[in-house]
């Protein structure tokens, strides 16, 4: 195991890494618990599947930008420690699966060396940044947005103020008005603005899919580009003390901003202000702003023979960049799934041939930038080598699909397999939606919302239906979800619940509908004009059990008969209430404190130093079966409980000794003072706490 640990020249990230390596070996030998050590492997990219024994593996890739280095890297982890396989999900990332426990800590190190991380790809964090894939390429961007989803991935990669949050946190930037990053449902979405010459953005907040989606609300209509970084950590340390911890379906950023408003939930994010890093961050545009370098070889001459073929692919796939002479190439991934050697392939293809650079796009496909125009025949012969021309790049024959039951603990019904079985179906029977970006389709394996179903023009939603004794596999038939443009979107109504076999047959009465009574209006001015009731009743006659016939009762892609089984899901990990080990957590935040003091790293040492007040007060509350909701609830209750009636004496109250994190500038002389501040109260809360089990 010493190998990764010199190889790695970042220091932080070797720590990390030994880290997980440490945690791993106490909880094989049972000194940490389960629940605990879920929570820290989530938040390192480790994410258990639905098979036992064996992990996800999430590599996260800043808004999908990947070069030839780290696509090689990526495929020489998947080949040594998983199966080859590599799957891109709606939020731009890779991931593999059937991996060991015990070698993630040597996949972690491997993927480090092409400056790749695991950090914060799963668990209650800032999860992946995303961007639309033509960031930097759109004709109609204000400008380019990929520097400024970089800095805030950077910033808060290992920032104290998002690294124990009661519910997951997803941004996305969009290039244009057009919003195709999908801000509205974000807990921070930007799209970018030019006023009065200054770039800036639109900042939505609070929206989410799940089992109860939510359309974010405008936070501002024009923020600086100074001001991103500063106005997304006061939104993050609010959410971090306010937050929801116990109650996992309320504890979206959008439950918050439902119960105390937004004009309160923006009053105490100004109070915070003054306890932030920075009061304004520049952000250097410099690396993203050079001009396109030219390829390292020039490409061969081709002669294309079936010119058709090829011209139909490139009004299918072939995207014109702002860039005069230059395109972009979307190459249709199904499901997201490809294998490593078709990507070392690619790898070698965009390393010689074009820019060395390829963006996973939010629609589970590839986007290979900066190409030239007169070299688009030869690439198109090298991409047809791969299998990389199929038609229908982000269109409605592009079906966005999660995992499902194939790997999700989650999953009640098949995505992948209901998936592949309609992509068939417009491929032989609809070939004209190839080119139709007016109607998405999009499915998800349970409630959760992975595959974006409530938001699609046509979703699914795996479930079960009862017939008897018999349970088979179901979906749930969405419409009249769609993406409107600058931070607009709505949500799709449940339409109704038919048997999943019935799925394909559901597709074609929809299409056929349409298609011979739109008479040329877009597919939500359609669903609008009928109405709910009008779908509802084109589809019931689907959704008849009572002739159910055996073959209703084996879902896609299986040969057995569907069984319902739900397993604990991860998706945001679960926090541990046991008094000791929150007691040793809080020691490790008092032990983080003074390392980045030293340091000189003010405000993360401030940060926590607040983190180790809190849960040193948590864990005397639970051990007096208290209540603790969240951060601002438990530091009331302390006082309330302990301070007050003098059990233990601090030097002022709980919430006065707490709260000085928002009424200081984070300076090292305050940054001192709280640290001992927390000291001392550690000191008094240990004393108690030994006396307590002493009268136990």
């Amino acid at each position: 195991m010493e190998s990764f640990r010199t190889e790695i020249e970042n220091p932080i990230v070797q720590k990390d890494i030994i880290d997980l390596e440490r945690k791993i070996f106490l909880f094989k030998e049972g000194k940490i618990d389960d629940e605990r050590f879920r929570s820290l492997r989530l938040a390192r990219g480790v994410y258990g599947q639905r098979q036992e024994g064996v992990q996800m593996i999430r590599i996260k890739l800043p808004f999908g930008k990947v070069t030839s280095e780290q696509l090689l890297r990526v495929s020489k982890v998947s080949d040594e420690y998983s199966t080859g396989r590599l799957h891109i999900t709606t939020r731009q990332d890779i991931q593999i699966h059937y991996v060991s426990l015990d070698r993630t800590p040597q996949l972690w190190a491997e993927l480090e060396k092409s400056d790749i991380t695991l950090r914060e790809a799963c668990g209650n964090v800032v999860r992946n940044i995303t961007a639309s894939e033509t960031a930097g390429i759109d004709s109609n961007e204000p400008f380019d947005v990929s520097p400024y989803a970089y800095a805030l991935f950077q910033f808060f990669l290992r920032n104290p103020v998002c690294q124990e949050m009661g519910r997951k946190f997803k941004m996305s930037f969009s290039s244009s008005d057009e919003d195709t990053a999908l801000s509205y449902l974000h807990d921070l979405g930007f799209i970018p603005k030019i006023v009065n010459g200054e770039r800036g953005f639109k900042v939505m907040i609070g929206g989410g899919l799940g089992s109860q989606p939510h359309h974010a609300e405008t936070l501002s209509d024009f923020i600086p580009v100074n001001q991103i970084i500063p106005t997304t950590e006061g939104v993050l340390r609010i959410f971090d003390r306010f937050g929801e911890r116990n109650k996992r379906l309320k504890a979206r950023l959008k439950f918050l901003i439902k119960e105390i408003g937004k004009d309160e939930f923006l009053r105490l994010v100004e109070e915070e202000k003054k306890a932030l890093s920075f009061q304004t961050v520049e952000i250097d545009t410099t690396d993203f702003d050079a001009p396109i370098p030219a390829p390292l070889l020039a490409a061969p001459k081709v002669v294309i023979e079936d010119v058709a073929a090829f011209e139909t692919w490139k009004k299918s796939n072939v995207i014109q960049q702002k860039q005069a002479g230059y395109v972009a190439i979307g190459v249709k991934v199904a499901l997201g799934d490809f294998y490593t050697d078709k990507a070392r392939l690619l790898a070698d293809l965009i390393k010689n041939y074009a820019a060395d650079e390829l963006r996973f796009t939010l629609r589970q496909d590839i986007l290979i930038r900066h190409i030239k125009e007169e070299d688009l025949a030869f690439f198109y012969q090298e991409l047809a080598k791969l299998n990389f021309v199929a038609l229908g790049y982000n269109s409605t024959a592009d079906i966005t699909a999660c995992p499902g039951t194939d790997t999700c603990n989650l999953g009640i019904a098949s995505s992948t397999g209901i998936a592949t079985e309609l992509e068939r179906v417009l491929a032989t029977e609809y070939p004209q939606y190839n080119n139709n970006h007016g109607i998405t389709i999009k499915i998800s394996g349970c409630m959760n919302a992975c595959g974006q179903h409530n938001m699609a023009e046509i979703g699914f939603q795996g479930m079960s239906i009862n017939s008897g004794k018999l349970v088979a596999p179901a979906l749930q038939v969405l419409l009249g979800g769609g993406n409107l443009g600058n931070g607009e979107g709505r949500f799709a109504d449940k339409v109704i619940k038919i048997p999943s076999r019935r799925g394909p047959e559901a597709l074609r009465s929809l299409l056929n509908d349409f298609e011979a009574n739109a008479d040329g209006i877009s597919f939500l001015n359609y669903y609008d004009a009928k109405g709910e009731n009008y779908f509802f009743e084109l589809l019931k006659p689907l959704s008849d059990i009572t002739n159910l016939t055996e073959a209703d009762f084996v879902d896609w892609g299986n040969a057995d008969n569907y069984v319902k089984a739900i397993g604990v899901g991860e998706c945001a990990g679960v926090v541990i209430d046991l008094v000791a080990t929150l007691i040793l957590e809080a020691k490790d935040k008092m032990t983080f404190a003074a390392e980045a003091f030293d340091d000189k790293k003010w405000s993360d040492a401030i940060y926590l130093a607040y983190a180790g007040f809190v849960n040193g007060a948590k864990a005397l509350l639970l051990a007096e079966n208290q209540k603790t909701n969240h951060h601002a609830g438990i530091i009331d209750l302390f006082d309330t409980v302990f301070t007050a009636t003098n059990k233990i004496e601090l030097r002022s109250t709980f919430k006065e000794l707490v709260y000085q994190i928002n009424q200081n500038e984070p300076s090292e002389a305050f940054a001192k003072s709280y640290i001992q501040d927390a000291t001392v109260f550690f000191e008094a809360i240990e004393l108690y706490r030994a006396k307590d089990l002493v009268n136990e």
